[in-house]
């Protein structure tokens, strides 16, 4: 059985469960999801996960990400990017040196009132059902952290491409257009391309012709998810039976923080929780 992440170039018109769709026919394995929502319009990383691997999905919607966005001036839609109906239109008198300053308020925490055209779900409505029916309703504002954003370049008097580093929830359209209602003018996004999610990148990054070619030859192992986690291998069968029982163990000499967990024969585990040389788990990768 195929268990491993796909580290996908998401193609534009695509939606996240169109591309899990298809990994699933091409693998034949019905355990497929994915590590983070893009918008059918954005390109870029998207993290697959497959088989028993479908179990970190968790950890990788929580991580950090990094995008390219195409921010447009002097222009507000109903879904906050080039993809809905324009509402207003007006005159771009701010600059590049208006945007710079713009952007400071934009950096470290903030917060976001989620797009009516979302999936966020309000009294178990996906707000996007509601949109479609030219309903609103009030949203709460959700706080969310940029990291790091900086203004690339100039592309016209109206279009300027940005990177953007922020904490999981962030809807870059919703920033686009706070960018915009910052500056007096409007904005919205017209492109967008994830270049980092759950610490991997557009170089660690395959096609779906490539996988439709090369199929589970492109499976990364699933502990490259936690690489950044110390490794640590268990010394003898007692520790691996109570492991595999789902009891902790101890290893005295473990530096507490998350550690990645390996059997006798270089199995992995599960990713643990070490504090004071006792290795609790957080979450089993064994079995089928």
């Amino acid at each position: 059985m195929p268990n491993g992440i796909l580290i996908i170039d998401k193609p534009a018109g695509w939606t996240s469960m169109d591309v899990c769709a298809k990994i699933r026919g091409i693998l034949r394995e019905k355990r497929v999801g994915h590590g983070g929502t893009l918008d059918p319009m954005a390109t870029g990383v998207l993290p697959v996960f497959v088989g028993r691997a479908t179990r970190a999905v968790e950890f990788a919607e929580n991580g950090r990400k990094e995008y390219l966005a195409g921010l447009r001036l002097g222009v507000t839609t109903d879904t906050q990017d080039v993809t809905g109906t324009v509402l207003e239109n007006r005159p771009v008198t701010a600059g590049r040196e208006a945007l710079e300053t713009a952007l400071e308020k934009f950096r470290g925490e903030i917060e976001q009132i989620p797009p009516m055209y979302s999936a966020v779900k309000i009294q178990g409505k996906k707000l996007y059902e509601l949109a479609r029916k030219g309903k609103e309703v009030e949203r709460k504002p959700r706080p969310v952290t940029i990291y790091e954003l900086e203004l690339l370049e100039a592309e016209s008097e109206t279009d300027f491409r940005l990177r953007c580093l922020c904490s999981k929830g962030t809807y870059i359209r919703t920033l686009c257009h706070d960018i915009g209602q910052a500056l007096g003018c409007g904005g919205t996004l017209y492109s967008l391309r994830r270049t980092m999610a759950a610490g991997f990148t557009l170089a660690d990054s395959v096609t779906l012709e490539e996988v439709q070619e090369r199929g589970e030859a492109l499976l990364r192992p699933l502990d490259s998810m936690f690489v950044q986690h110390p490794a640590v291998t268990l010394r003898s069968p007692g520790q691996e039976k109570r492991v595999r029982s789902g009891a902790s163990v101890t290893l005295p000499g473990t530096a507490d923080g998350f550690v990645r967990v390996y059997g006798r024969k270089g199995d992995f585990l599960c990713l643990s929780q070490a504090r004071g040389g006792e290795l609790k788990s957080v979450k089993n990768f064994f079995g089928a």
